[in-house]
């Protein structure tokens, strides 16, 4: 059974009936979960007093924002003061127990070197409560400033993603298998074993065939720029957007349809726009009533970039008919 792959592989165990299963191994293809039931809100304000003010706690299930950081844009709004260790501990409170805050963040270059902002921001989080889940790494196709030939610094090309949870592990993780692997199908002879603390050697449960796709690694990369990273032409009326795919990824493995999904610094609307599509609930804030109106207008968009995806999926490991054991070579 081959079915379109434009479409996302559901990890809800009974988009996977065992009849189905049975016949092949192929994935099982569902449309997008969205639903017009579901909300999204745009608050305009500063972010901490937005949510101190309008939201009780343990509300949300999920954050995915960028911050403004090291004053490398001018976003428009004149007064605009970023206090970040109100906001975070603001997220800390509106986050339901397990509930994940994606981060993303890089740092800006000066005559000291790099300014690593990401990483006390990182260290503040932890301090107040947060649970350090992943430092994961957004890789972006290319760069603005490459590296010169005569230069002493390589091309920057990646930004921070802080993956944090408030107390506890994640209470949702839905990991993306996605990563083709060469040997699918095949079985390794024997037992798997490993060393104990003692250093001897402890015999495990069976090999299993080798699947046709693992979860993905925590480096994430991504096409940037015009027609890549965003879709629609509008969004880039905001100095600083990431990628629709970037966020659909973090929203899909780390909330569930019906999930309510924050971001306290929504600038074009990209978190709100792609927690619809998905059938999430979503609050976003911004200081700067241009780009609250910019993401209302992204709202009315029905489309995400880069939409070709393998979602979550939890059914048992299975190898393609014909499975063959690593070693019998023809």
């Amino acid at each position: 059974m081959t079915l379109p792959s434009d479409k996302i592989i559901c990890s809800d165990e009974e988009s996977f009936p065992a009849s189905l299963l049975a016949d092949s191994f192929d994935p099982i293809i569902v449309d997008p979960p969205h639903s017009p039931s579901q909300s999204a809100k745009l608050i305009c304000g500063e972010a901490a007093s937005v949510l101190k003010e309008k939201f009780p706690d343990n509300h949300f299930d999920l954050a995915v924002t960028s911050p403004p950081y090291d004053k490398l844009r001018n976003y428009g709004s004149s007064g605009f003061v970023f206090d970040f260790q109100e906001i975070a501990r603001q997220i800390f409170r509106v986050l339901k127990p397990g509930g994940v805050l994606v981060w993303v963040v890089g740092d800006s270059v000066g005559k000291t070197g790099k300014s690593f902002t990401s990483f006390r921001q990182a260290l503040y989080f932890k301090e107040i409560g947060f649970y350090a889940h992943d430092h994961m790494i957004y890789e972006k196709n290319t760069s603005s400033f490459p590296a010169r030939r005569n230069g002493k610094r390589y091309t920057q090309i990646f930004e921070n993603m802080f993956v944090l949870s408030k107390l506890t592990p994640p209470k949702t993780a839905n990991l993306i298998f996605d990563k083709p692997n060469r040997w699918a199908g095949w079985i390794n002879w024997g037992k798997k074993s490993h060393r104990n603390v003692e250093g001897e050697l402890v015999a495990g449960k069976d090999i299993k065939p080798v699947p046709e796709f693992s979860p993905r690694n925590n480096i994430w990369r991504y096409n940037v720029g015009a027609g890549y990273g965003q879709k629609s032409k509008i969004a880039y009326r905001h100095p600083a957007t990431f990628p629709e795919a970037l966020v659909k990824d973090h929203i899909l493995s780390w909330s569930n349809v019906g999930d309510t999904v924050l971001d306290p610094f929504v600038g074009s609307g990209t978190t709100v726009k792609v927690a619809k599509i998905l059938g999430r609930n979503s609050v976003g804030i911004d200081a700067n009533p241009d780009y609250i109106e910019l993401a209302k207008l992204r709202l009315g968009e029905e489309s995400i970039a880069e939409n070709k995806l393998r979602v979550p999926r939890t059914d048992p490991v299975l190898a393609p008919k014909g499975k063959k054991h690593l070693g019998e070579f023809e």
